[in-house]
């Protein structure tokens, strides 16, 4: 139960809301760095479900009181109160649409949420061994909770999409151990010898509930929803896109800019094409350095090689663009747990930067990697992009409020600022040939075409007449595979698992772009307030301390730096 008072200001209301969905999501506990969370998992339940709305309408009614206390009208203050109204209004919609009895994703899922957590539980002492075998036990309630919110939404018509829902209980198959040792028979391998028993059994019960909802997502699931489309139309795909953007967006307009940033980077990407391999086209190129470009052989090696590339671009940009305390500037490369998404991914620092922030990559059975493909997205995953921001956050979170450094994330904001970052790079000369530079540039058009199928194939938009693809056709998830298989360097799988993730996360993918555009206007508008005395390195720690918040709100405080 939150424990604010009327003389509360609205930082106080924001943390003990922290304190309160703690309480009710030990995972989010976890990540934070709390030792008592790493026993529990959240109710997935329906009743669970109403239990977080209830903490939301109970802590807005708390803001409303805390707006008016004196003080609250402080910069401090009145930033903390903005994004926990946003956030929150946003959030309660999703749950009164009851989105939460169709939440089936390849990479964002209550059951994605479990078996990723057990990554961040602490396992040093024999005492976080027992910790985790008591939430291993903990795996088949939390799984029956979920079945039963999915249950609960066949009931009443609430229909995940087909094609995520395939690739779900493929990925349950593999996390079960299907076609080798599972998961979590994995994770309890390094356990000490005096918990072995416990660890293996209490995995294995895990292992057997991975089981069950697999089947029961295959046998009654599945069949149920047959038909159903995978696109979620323009009001569903509106309030999305408000929960992962922070404001409600111009679909239409976002739409056009995404096109517009196709035809500008696929003329940078020609030029940069014809210096590789001249007159060939940029995927021919592309396609030139999987088999002739620099490599790096072996997985091992490749995540040694990641981390000294985070590690030089620490050296180089601290002191000239940032100024990161110690502990921001560790971060760690570690590789990504078989049976996940195909992109790479940032886990950020525990609140007492106990567990670093580390960089996540999937080798999806690989051991040769090109390097043009890794060099800007770990700019963009690592340093300067999610490490420094997230990190910050955590470093200067009792200046802001526990909410604003943590629970209280905008995803445009960090994805912008991730792809911000990779822009940085380039800007300061860090993709100094063409081989990086059109890595580079395949990752930007990545994001832009994000835009353009996102938006696009949910609302079932027309493509321009002046597309080199399908002019004048309506978008369908089908032609939107094809689009971006046309213009991604990247394998199939990854085509594959990419549009399965826009599918099952509406208005999310289109965050990257969006959060960029917010972020360069907001430098642009600083820049042009300063003159001849704006200081990007001032600018960077200054923007990096202010906390979350949803794009709109994000260009006003930029702008005032």
């Amino acid at each position: 139960m939150s424990d604010t008072s009327s003389s509360s200001l609205p930082r106080q209301v924001a943390d003990a809301y922290v304190d309160a969905i703690i309480e009710l999501d030990p995972i989010t506990g976890t990540y934070l760095g709390v030792a008592e969370s790493s026993r529990r998992l959240p109710d997935f339940s329906p009743t669970g479900q109403a239990a977080s709305a209830e903490l939301i309408r109970r802590t807005l009614a708390e803001l409303d009181v805390a707006e008016q206390v004196p003080g609250a009208e402080t910069e401090e203050e009145r930033r903390c109160a903005r994004l926990l109204r946003e956030r929150l209004t946003a959030e309660l919609a999703v749950h009164e649409a009851e989105e939460g009895l169709r939440a089936v994703s390849n990479i964002h899922s209550p059951a994605h949420s479990v078996r990723d957590v057990f990554t961040a539980t602490p396992t040093s002492t024999e005492e976080d061994w027992a910790a985790v075998a008591e939430r291993l036990r903990a795996v088949p309630g939390a799984l029956e909770g979920y079945r039963s919110s999915l249950a609960l939404g066949l009931e009443r018509k609430l229909y995940a999409g087909p094609r995520p829902t395939a690739t779900f209980i493929g990925q349950l198959g593999a996390w079960a151990g299907q076609d080798g040792p599972g998961f979590f028979q994995d994770f309890v391998a390094d356990g000490p010898d005096s918990l072995r028993e416990e660890l293996d059994e209490a995995a294995g019960q895990a292992a057997a509930s991975l089981v069950v909802l697999r089947d029961w997502m295959r046998d009654v699931y599945a069949p149920a929803i047959e038909g159903a489309p995978d696109t979620v139309g323009r009001e569903r795909y509106a309030r999305w896109a408000r929960q992962f953007n922070g404001t409600d967006l111009d679909l239409d307009e976002a739409y056009a800019y995404g096109w517009s940033e196709y035809h500008r980077l696929l003329a940078e990407m020609k030029t940069e094409a014809d210096k590789i391999l001249p007159g060939a086209g940029p995927w021919e190129a592309l396609a030139h350095l999987d088999v002739h470009g620099k490599h790096i052989e072996g997985v091992d090696e490749v995540r040694v090689w990641l981390q000294s590339l985070m590690d030089e671009a620490i050296e180089a940009l601290d002191g000239t663009h940032f100024e990161l305390a110690e502990r921001v500037r560790k971060v760690e490369s570690r590789i990504a747990p078989a049976g996940g998404a195909a992109a790479p991914y940032y886990t950020g620092p525990s609140e007492d930067f106990s567990r670093p922030g580390r960089t996540w990559l999937p080798t999806m059975g690989e051991t040769r990697f090109p390097v043009y493909d890794l060099v800007s997205t770990w700019y963009h995953e690592g340093v300067p992009g999610h490490h420094l921001q997230i990190a910050q956050w955590t470093h200067v979170a009792e200046s802001l409020s526990r909410y604003q450094a943590s629970v209280g994330q905008v995803s445009a904001n960090a994805e912008g600022w991730a792809l911000y970052a990779e822009r940085l790079m380039d800007e300061l000369g860090f993709l100094p040939d063409a081989e990086r530079r059109l890595g580079y540039l395949d990752a930007q058009m990545m994001r832009a075409c994000r835009v353009i199928v996102d938006i696009g194939m949910h609302l079932e938009l027309e493509i321009p007449a002046d597309s080199p693809f399908h002019p004048g056709e309506r978008w369908t998830p089908d032609l939107a595979e094809e689009f971006f298989g046309s213009h991604s360097g990247r394998p199939a799988d990854f085509v594959e698992s990419e549009l399965t993730r826009y599918l099952s996360m509406p208005g999310q993918a289109i965050g990257y772009k969006l959060g960029e555009r917010a972020w360069l206007l907001g430098r642009e508008n600083a820049r042009k307030a300063h003159g001849d005395a704006f200081d990007l390195k001032a600018w960077h720690m200054a923007a990096l301390s202010q906390g979350s918040l949803g794009l709109d709100d994000l260009v006003d405080e930029l702008s005032r730096l």
